[in-house]
């Protein structure tokens, strides 16, 4: 049953893809100021989809996620302040400075980890779901990849495997149509990614992932399917990047009309619109809203600034390897 749009919801949605975008974008600007090691991948224009998607969990299901994984930290209930003191490489933040923008975790919050590889989370997300089944709990896995990465054998074995066990999980594909410089439909013969489901006997379900609505109810019931034992279910959020494929990237394989009409098409804009329309928030609780929201991403700056950098001592400490790894590398 379709999620009911309240009031109270559209504006609680709404700060959150609002917090979603101001973390980004002042992540973009601290990096270009040279305040950040390592490199930056924002969520500018993908924020409909972390957050309709993390809002259809339970606060004990799952994650993983991708390069790309501010936001769906932050959706999945990551505390502003840590994470931008791990965008520092500072002690207090969740991996203790030592994973950057690329790795944040938290098992404790269900975030098993960001992922600089491309694909990689899938597999790890299947993994977590087997885990939830013999355990016999309830717990779903929500396994967060963009559309480069249907592409890679780990995409298709992770299906066949979850499909085959019927493991609790949702395969969400953020297709937000480059595989960094690499349209979709130069590299792939279906129209929806979504269509692959076929070929595992699971359902595949493609929406429009600049609406937040939609991205919800589309998670919220492959969730519940996974919950009954029916097995995973892929979601296609159609969306669009509005920033470079990292930060410095000049987006020269974009028309300035394709940029413009990506523009328009901005979930944020669109929900704000819809709130103000609706009547369901005046202009200046609105602007209020964002204020506090802004002066929440100030404040986690000035915490990371005043935050220690780990000691030296730390180097190796929280980092493992197996014995045959450990005789390798001897």
């Amino acid at each position: 049953m379709p999620v009911k749009q309240s009031n109270k919801l559209s504006i609680k949605l709404y700060r959150e893809m609002y917090k979603v975008r101001c973390f980004d974008q002042k992540a973009a600007e601290l990096f270009k100021d040279g305040l950040m090691a390592g490199n930056i991948h924002t969520c500018v224009g993908q924020e409909a989809v972390e957050v309709g998607a993390c809002q259809a969990l339970r606060p004990t299901d799952f994650i993983t996620g991708t390069h790309r994984g501010h936001g769906q930290c932050l959706a999945k209930g990551g505390q502003v302040k840590i994470m931008m003191a791990e965008l520092f490489g500072k002690s207090t933040g969740y991996c203790k400075g030592k994973g950057g923008s690329m790795h944040i975790a938290d098992v404790g919050l269900g975030i098993l980890g960001a992922n600089g590889i491309v694909g990689a989370g899938i597999p790890i997300g299947v993994g977590s779901a087997l885990a939830s089944k013999i355990k016999g709990s309830d717990e779903v896995t929500l396994v967060f990849f963009g559309d480069g990465a249907s592409n890679q054998g780990t995409f298709h074995e992770s299906l066949n495997m979850a499909a085959a066990w019927k493991l609790p999980c949702v395969f969400l594909c953020e297709n937000n149509r480059y595989g960094v410089s690499v349209c979709i439909d130069r590299v792939t013969s279906v129209k929806d990614i979504a269509e692959r489901a076929k070929g595992y006997a699971i359902p595949g379900v493609v929406v429009d992932g600049n609406d937040v609505f939609a991205v919800l109810d589309a998670v919220k019931a492959a969730a519940e399917r996974a919950r009954k034992g029916g097995g995973p279910t892929l979601v296609e959020c159609k969306t669009y990047r509005l920033r470079g494929h990292y930060e410095g990237d000049p987006q020269a394989y974009k028309s300035k009309d394709e940029i413009e009409e990506g523009k328009k098409r901005d979930p944020i804009v669109r929900l704000r619109g819809e709130i103000l329309a609706g009547e369901m928030a005046s202009p200046g609780e609105m602007a209020a809203l964002e204020e506090e929201v802004r002066q929440e991403i100030e404040d986690a700056v000035l915490f990371a600034e005043n935050s220690p950098y780990p000691d030296a001592s730390q180097a190796t400490t929280d980092v493992y390897a197996s014995d045959n790894e450990r005789s390798v590398c001897r």
